[in-house]
């Protein structure tokens, strides 16, 4: 997690707040966004946590200042643009443009023109696929985990990720398995081929790794074995998971929607088998906003669907 998503919750939580504020931009914010701008552009960290209040430097000591900042420059370098927005309970809202993204910014100042809570939220040029794509498998499939909503969806708390899917296939018992579930051969998502949801490059493809006993998690490799395919339209579909040695392509090799990828395995950050499926808008997952995931037709529990995002518990199957 990084230092962002670590300092989020905890800079609400030491800041009062009595509602929302008139949407006039009170001159402390003024002063303080503007010397924060200053010295985030000269690179001056250190005069960054100076304009800090007392209680917060306490909270956000100068260390944890310099990661936290370094966390930002991931995202954009340079500020070449800000427009104050209005307030969100004590803090100004900055609609921010860097010389390679966009983002908010929100900042909390004293009377005292000092900075006491300050949050990053970096914001994609665009929030959903605009490439077409089909559903990556044949048969019919259960999204365990998809949707807008942490009860819908673990994956939200993850800036690359919080439009993911999990997808496994169910009996009419709503299980994953049969016999024990003991094996991998015993969950009957593994070992069913994945297809290419669209036109694309192989940018990364990942092919070596073990296939876990149901229940265990190979952390070291998140992932395990991979595709990321990169569309003409700049976006980034990361399927994961894949049984060990069966993917099908290169790195660096064209495919076309509906060709065989590989198949569904249990490697990498993986207790059962199942396809992790997501779309960024960068290839380094590090430095990537998620994007909103509509497949173009598809049965949703029976019903046809069309440019429709599926959510949990639901069964869903490509129409052709």
């Amino acid at each position: 997690m990084s230092t962002i998503k670590k300092h989020l919750c905890l800079c609400l939580t030491i800041l009062i707040s009595q509602g929302l504020y008139a949407q006039i931009e009170k001159e402390e914010s003024k002063v303080t966004a503007l010397h924060f701008e200053k010295f985030y552009n000269a690179n001056q960290t250190d005069s960054i946590y100076h304009l800090f209040s007392g209680d917060f430097q306490e909270f956000l000591p100068l260390q944890k200042t310099r990661e936290y900042v370094k966390d930002i420059k991931i995202y954009g370098k340079q500020i070449t643009k800000r427009e104050f927005l209005g307030y969100k309970e004590s803090f100004a809202v900055y609609k921010t443009t860097f010389m390679n993204s966009q983002g908010l910014l929100y900042i909390s100042s004293t009377s005292q023109k000092k900075i006491n809570g300050i949050i990053f939220e970096p914001v994609s040029s665009h929030e959903r696929n605009s490439a077409q794509f089909s559903l990556p498998f044949k048969d019919e499939w259960t999204v365990f985990w998809g949707g807008d909503i942490k009860e819908q969806n673990y994956h939200i708390s993850s800036t690359a990720q919080k439009f993911a899917f999990d997808f496994i296939i169910t009996d009419v018992n709503g299980k994953s398995f049969q016999n024990q579930g003991t094996i991998n051969e015993d969950y009957y998502a593994f070992g069913k081929e994945l297809f290419a949801p669209t036109d694309g490059e192989v940018v990364m493809m990942i092919d070596g790794v073990k296939d876990n006993l149901p229940g265990e998690m190979n952390s070291f490799h998140t992932g395990g074995n991979t595709v990321i395919i990169k569309t003409g339209n700049n976006e980034f579909i990361v399927l994961c998971h894949f049984k060990q040695h069966s993917i099908k392509v290169k790195e660096g090799s064209k495919v076309k929607k509906g060709q065989l990828l590989g198949k569904c395995g249990n490697s990498g950050n993986s207790s059962e088998p199942h396809l992790h499926f997501h779309i960024q808008d960068k290839e380094n997952i590090n430095k990537a906003i998620g994007l909103k995931c509509h497949f173009e037709k598809l049965s949703v529990n029976g019903n046809q669907k069309k440019d429709y995002s599926p959510v949990k518990d639901e069964r869903i199957k490509r129409i052709n």
